[in-house]
């Protein structure tokens, strides 16, 4: 659990698409670095599933989940002179998209685009006001208008391109940090667990379609039908602009949910947990829904308790989303730490 290894993987992760209903190229990428530890599936979704302990007989079975997909556009128009109208999957933060570099996934492969945008010097007073609507967006292809209809169809996904940098040692910057970190996060337990093999079962579900109101994660967990499960996701982190009370520190540690869809059980063993073994964590209170997979897992089938875990992350829904080193192996070490002392109970 060393960053080194969290960064091969959140680069292997990051660096291939998978927008929602479409997350195959991240499936393939995940079930590669799940393979070692046990068989790999897939659901008809397209959540990935593995199971990396099997457990002794009736022993308690535990979920670690997190979301694989990420935001991302669909086209929905071929305009004249190589121009796409398209549609947002998922939210964005509208005011970063305009001359945005993005990637068309097409049949006939991937191609580089930009999102239009009107010079300063010639927009409107309203137009420098107020962030543009995604209807009102134009992805420019470069292409004459028969080039364009020939590579393009309605339907194809686009990727907004992201840089993975390291800032100063222990922030990581990339595009589909969300939640592709939380999967890193949800593998590195995995990994221990898999090489301690402390009785529990233990399942990894990295689920689709989150970013779109849910589908895989309910699904695969009446699949699976697991005793618990901890869901692992982002939060708002704190930084330039942000009210302190609506954010979390960035390298604090993992943030512990509590709210009436997380089992109350559950967050305070994770919390006892976390103090027994120097694991730094902080306390994020939810009146309602967590806005996560958690409400969705934990009213699933007959229903499952569901623990929330989340990762301070800073400028979320776009391209250079940031997260601290630190705060993935603390989630990491907190799942797996509260999977072992549960085994010895």
């Amino acid at each position: 659990m060393t960053e080194e290894r969290i960064l091969d993987m959140a680069r292997r992760l990051t660096q291939v698409h998978g927008v929602s209903g479409r997350e195959y190229p991240a499936a393939a990428a995940a079930a590669e670095l799940l393979a070692p530890m046990g068989q790999v599936e897939i659901s008809p979704l397209g959540s990935v599933c593995c199971t990396v302990c099997p457990g002794a007989p009736d022993a308690p079975h535990i979920v670690l989940e997190a979301h694989l997909d990420q935001i991302g556009l669909i086209v929905t128009h071929l305009e004249e002179n190589g121009f796409l109208r398209v549609a947002n999957v998922g939210g964005f933060d509208r005011r970063l998209l305009p001359a945005a570099p993005v990637t068309i996934h097409t049949e006939n492969g991937d191609f580089p685009g930009v999102i239009a945008s009107v010079p300063p010097h010639l927009a409107s007073d309203e137009d420098r006001e107020k962030p543009p609507k995604i209807e009102d967006l134009l992805i420019d292809t470069g292409c004459s208008t028969e080039t364009a209809r020939q590579r393009f169809a309605p339907g194809d996904l686009i990727t907004l391109d992201g840089h993975f940098t390291l800032m100063n040692e222990k922030y990581l910057v990339s595009n589909a940090l969300d939640d592709r970190i939380g999967c890193v996060s949800v593998i590195a337990a995995a990994e221990e667990l898999h090489r301690l093999q402390p009785g529990w079962k233990v399942t990894v579900l990295l689920a689709s379609m989150e970013e779109i109101g849910g589908g895989g994660a309910p699904t695969s967990a009446f699949h699976l039908t697991p005793d618990q499960a901890i869901a692992v996701d982002v939060t708002f982190g704190n930084g330039f602009g942000i009210p302190e009370h609506r954010c979390r520190k960035m390298g604090g540690g993992p943030c512990v949910g509590i709210a009436p869809a997380v089992n109350r059980e559950m967050a305070s063993r994770l919390m006892a947990v976390a103090e027994a073994a120097g694991i730094p964590w902080q306390p994020e209170v939810m009146g309602g829904r967590t806005g996560t997979d958690t409400d969705a897992i934990a009213s699933s089938g007959r229903g499952v308790r569901t623990a929330l875990l989340s990762i301070p992350q800073r400028n979320m829904h776009t391209i250079v989303e940031t997260i601290h080193l630190d705060d993935v192996i603390n989630t990491a070490r907190l799942m797996a730490e509260y999977v072992k002392e549960g085994a010895k109970a």
